[in-house]
């Protein structure tokens, strides 16, 4: 038996941009998904904080200490320009290696610059 876990959690988040046009995902700062050990393609799941929504998508990397989160496609509907977001990637695990484990966090401060990471 495996169980999910989650991997990486991004708090602070704060939208800069949006493209309907555009085939989906979202776009995270190279820099920030490299501190919570997400790679370009992973799946996420976002929460939004401000409105509520929670969706599915899959990350794109933008330009390392841009500070872009940039809604993508269909996802673009799902906030605005400053909502805060929760960006979350999970894992499967053995028990044995649930026991160990410790996910990965970025906490980001104004203008999606890194706080802390942990």
């Amino acid at each position: 038996m495996f169980r999910v876990m989650c991997k990486s959690k991004i708090t602070g988040a704060s939208i800069t941009d949006k493209k309907l046009y555009y085939d989906g995902s979202i776009g995270i700062d190279k820099r920030v998904i490299e501190l919570a050990d997400i790679l370009p393609g992973e799946q996420v799941h976002v929460l939004n904080v401000n409105n509520g929504e929670r969706f599915t998508t899959y990350v794109i990397e933008e330009a390392p200490n841009s500070g872009k989160i940039i809604l993508y496609g269909p996802a673009a509907r799902m906030g605005e320009e400053g909502d805060e977001l929760v960006i979350l990637s999970y894992c499967m695990l053995s028990p044995e290696k649930c026991e160990k484990f410790k996910y990965k966090v970025a906490r980001l401060s104004k203008q999606n610059k890194i706080f802390r990471a942990k």
